[in-house]
């Protein structure tokens, strides 16, 4: 099983809370499947409409220190030792249940799963292609890594070679 995190990066937005649900009704999926055992939102700010979906839907909530991680803030109340990390909106696409399943069964401890997302900025995108090669330092939304990779300090040392995943992330 997972746990999912997803980040609202601002909770003040008018349509924040309506890409915050679109994420987590789209990972009741995973919970039927039995792969989502738990959700964490991690807030940038404390809001009450966050904090009604959190507790209606039985998700963690972490309010994240300004200038802080939101991977290692909410890898911080995860209940599973593989996360995915997910941005408020974020809507994994068909396959994605099989997908996670099978990486987390046959992943090493310093495995990195990443979900393409295409929608990502071009700057994003030109990263991720770039951690292609050297490796990544830090988590993105759309991987799949291990909460113990995310709570030592925020970034991984060494660096870990994302694997690329065959499902995707479409935005909502």
């Amino acid at each position: 099983m997972i746990s999912a995190l997803v980040l609202v990066a601002d909770p003040g937005d008018a349509d924040a809370l309506d890409r915050l649900a679109d994420s987590l009704g789209a990972l009741v999926a995973g919970v039927a499947a039995g792969l989502v055992g738990d959700a964490v939102i991690v807030a940038a700010a404390m809001d009450p409409g966050v904090d009604t979906i959190a507790d209606a839907t039985g998700a963690s909530l972490v309010v994240m220190p300004p200038g802080a991680n939101p991977w290692v803030a909410g890898a911080a109340l995860a209940r599973r030792d593989w996360v995915l990390c997910l941005e408020a909106g974020d809507v994994p696409g068909d396959g994605w249940i099989r997908t996670l399943d099978r990486f987390v069964g046959t992943a090493g401890a310093d495995a990195l799963g990443r979900l393409s997302r295409p929608h990502a900025s071009l700057a994003t995108r030109l990263a991720v292609w770039a951690e292609a090669m050297v490796g990544a330092r830090v988590a993105r939304p759309g991987d799949v890594v291990r909460r113990d990779r995310l709570t030592e300090a925020g970034t991984f040392a060494p660096r870990l070679t994302p694997r690329r995943l065959i499902a995707r992330i479409d935005r909502a």
